[in-house]
């Protein structure tokens, strides 16, 4: 295996602390909290930990994409044109709210539901799109496995292996498990913007003399050409690794509205309000 020589070196490090979000829903939040409030393209990755009845009923987004990727149990997702779906342990949806979607998110059955969410920004020309959905069986997402090494390819390609998601902003999103005593060079565009996020286990990234890291942080990755990773420890680690291309234009947030200006953050609200531009279906539907 060669390692880098122009290794992408960990820039910043941020714990992932448990917050209340939804009705009565934990998640742990690393993109998105004070200490690293955006990563061009991503706007937040949540850890979530939901068990019922706690969940995130009916509620708008404009302006980005939501990636969910179950880790355990099952989560039910309807929207107010009828698209209906439960995405289950190792399943992911990629939805694509454009110029608008409402949405409930709750989770199917007893016991504890987790999984991570990523918020993906889109560039001004796609933020008013028709919204869309890619949703992938566990089954059906491309996974490899080499030397103690296995990825699941949510997005993007590793070890040869490409991913069929169409990725609107230009995203890699890689699903890692490393055995004890493994390690593993993977590379990244040299433009993008990319970040860790430690699920299971402890790791030494960047370089193999770095102090190891444990779950729930968020590792943001400095530039080279692509990232290395050593399992030191005795239990496997598990992390993703999630990179893209930077869209550089402003970012204006008002919770679940992404928008470049205030202005077009306003109409986002009244538009919401008073149900027009993608919002026309929002006044009479409400979550079953």
């Amino acid at each position: 295996m060669s390692m880098s020589s122009r290794p992408r070196l960990v820039v910043k490090k941020v714990l992932a602390r448990a917050q209340n979000e939804g009705d009565g829903a934990i998640v742990r939040r690393s993109i998105g909290r004070p200490e690293l409030q955006n990563l061009d393209p991503f706007l937040m990755l949540d850890e979530f930990n939901v068990s019922p009845p706690a969940g995130f009923p009916d509620h708008p987004h404009r302006g980005f994409e939501t990636v969910t990727y179950m880790l355990q149990g099952a989560f039910t997702h309807q929207d107010f044109a009828g698209h209906k779906g439960t995405i289950r342990t190792g399943d992911v949806q990629w939805m694509t709210a454009g110029r608008g979607i409402v949405h409930s998110e709750m989770p199917v059955g007893p016991g504890t539901h987790k999984g991570l969410q990523l918020w993906i920004n889109l560039s001004s020309k796609n933020k008013m799109i028709e919204p869309r959905y890619q949703e992938l069986l566990h089954q059906d997402i491309p996974k490899v496995e080499k030397d103690g090494v296995s990825v699941t390819i949510l997005a993007g390609e590793s070890m040869g292996i490409k991913s069929q998601v169409f990725t609107r902003t230009p995203t890699m999103y890689l699903d890692f498990t490393l055995k004890p005593g493994s390690e593993h060079h993977q590379r990244i565009p040299e433009t993008w913007n990319a970040f860790i996020y430690i699920v299971e286990g402890e790791g030494a990234f960047g370089s193999s003399d770095s102090t190891t890291t444990p779950a729930h942080h968020c590792l943001v990755l400095g530039p080279g050409e692509g990232l290395s990773v050593w399992n030191k420890s005795s239990k496997p680690l598990r992390f993703v690794l999630i990179g893209g291309q930077p869209i550089n234009e402003p970012v204006v947030q008002y919770g679940p509205f992404v928008m470049n200006t205030k202005s077009e953050i306003m109409q986002a609200y009244q538009d919401y309000q008073l149900g027009k531009n993608g919002f026309e279906r929002s006044r009479q539907w409400c979550s079953k």
